[in-house]
């Protein structure tokens, strides 16, 4: 698999690398030629299992209208119950305005990081059963790769139950 280098990522990739090296970590993104856009496609163009794919997922608090970032192993679902009762309030899911509105993003590539607004962050519990992750990284092409046990240090995120 070979990418851009760093110093020729598009604005938004560049953004991610930026929150990465911010963090203290040396992950690198990668633009590819395949699309990322969805988990699915996201294991094809990488050659990885689904569920190594981190889908994040961006929902909003039902009555205090606040960010919630769900991050999600490529093969589950979420149940928006479970992540409702870690809230203490019901979930709705972001539109496409709201989204690129708190995250600076377009949806297809969100990032798990290097959000305009810190949403309040969930990790599926089955993410960590792997060795390495690949995540988004701010465009329908762009990726990172990281150890799953970074996630959360990287994200700031809480584990959580969230599949259905």
């Amino acid at each position: 698999m070979t990418g851009q280098e760093t110093d020729k990522l598009s604005k938004s990739a560049q953004r991610v690398q930026d929150a990465i090296t911010s963090a203290g970590c040396e992950f690198a993104v990668v633009e590819l030629p395949g699309s990322t856009r969805t988990a699915e496609e996201s294991a094809n163009t990488i050659g990885c299992e689904l569920g190594q794919i981190v889908k994040s997922l961006i929902f909003k608090g039902k009555e205090s209208g606040k960010p919630v970032l769900l991050l999600v192993s490529g093969s589950n679902r979420v149940k928006e119950k479970k992540v409702a009762k870690y809230l203490g309030e019901k979930l709705v899911k972001a539109d496409a305005e709201f989204t690129r509105e708190v995250t600076g993003f377009a949806i297809g590539g969100i990032p798990p990081i290097g959000h305009l607004t810190q949403p309040v962050t969930y990790i599926d519990e089955d993410l960590l059963q792997y060795e390495i992750l690949w995540a988004a990284a701010g465009t329908p092409h762009a990726v990172f790769s990281l150890p799953a046990d970074k996630l959360v240090a990287l994200t700031q995120g809480e584990v959580a139950a969230v599949k259905a």
